[in-house]
C-alpha cells in the first residue's frame, strides 16, 4: 500500500546526494584538514548538537575515538552533553558554552550538528569556542542560519541545501562517513573500498 511512497524516498535521498556530492566535497575537504591539524598537533575535537543532532554528534566522537572502517589509534574527541542535569545547571543557551570555556582550548575544534544553525545554544557555544581560539566546523542545512553568519574565515561550514529535515539529516550522516574516511585515508594511506 505504501510501496510508491516508500521507493519515493529513497528516490529522493539517492537524489539530493548526487545533487550536492559536488558542492560540499570542498568543504568536506577543507573539514578533514581541520580535524587533522587539531588531532595532529594534540588538540581534540568537541562535538555538539541538540534534539537528533545530539545524536550524530555522539556517533561522530564515537567513530573519531573508536575508528571507522579501520583500526588505528583513537582521536581525542568528546561529544557535549545537553542532558537534563546539565541543561538545568544553567540558563538554556548556555549549557554548551559553559562546557566549550571549560574543555576547549586553542586548537582545538568544534564541531556543531545543527538543522537550520538557529538554535540560541549553539550561537553561545560558536562565541565560546572563538574566544578560545578555536576552529568551528558547522554542519547545518542552507546556509546555516544564524550560526553560519557567525563563522570566521578559518571556520568551515558544510552547509546541505535543502528544507526537509530528513533529507538533510541523511546527508548529514553521510558527511560524517566522508570525513572520517577522508582522516583515515590522511593518516593511514589509501585503502581499497569494502565490498
Amino acid at each position: 500500500m505504501l510501496d510508491l511512497r516508500i521507493q519515493q524516498h529513497f528516490i529522493d535521498s539517492a537524489d539530493l546526494h548526487y545533487q550536492v556530492a559536488e558542492a560540499l566535497a570542498k568543504p568536506v575537504d577543507a573539514a578533514v584538514q581541520a580535524v587533522l591539524a587539531s588531532v595532529t598537533g594534540g588538540g581534540k575535537v568537541l562535538v555538539a548538537g541538540l534534539g537528533a543532532s545530539a545524536a550524530l554528534a555522539q556517533y561522530l566522537a564515537h567513530l573519531l575515538v573508536g575508528g571507522f572502517e579501520r583500526e588505528r589509534p583513537g582521536l581525542a574527541a568528546l561529544a557535549l552533553s545537553a542532558d537534563a542535569l546539565t541543561a538545568t545547571a544553567w540558563p538554556d543557551d548556555q549549557t554548551l558554552a559553559r562546557q566549550v570555556r571549560a574543555l576547549g582550548q586553542t586548537g582545538d575544534v568544534l564541531v556543531l550538528i545543527s538543522l537550520d544553525g538557529q538554535e540560541p545554544a549553539l550561537l553561545q557555544a560558536v562565541q565560546a569556542a572563538h574566544e578560545r581560539e578555536m576552529t568551528v566546523l558547522a554542519l547545518t542545512g542552507g546556509h546555516g542560519g544564524a550560526v553560519g553568519k557567525q563563522l570566521r574565515e578559518t571556520d568551515v561550514h558544510v552547509g546541505v541545501p535543502h528544507e526537509r529535515g530528513a533529507r538533510i539529516r541523511e546527508v548529514q550522516h553521510l558527511v560524517l562517513h566522508c570525513l572520517c574516511d577522508g582522516i583515515d585515508t590522511q593518516l593511514l594511506g589509501e585503502q581499497e573500498p569494502l565490498e
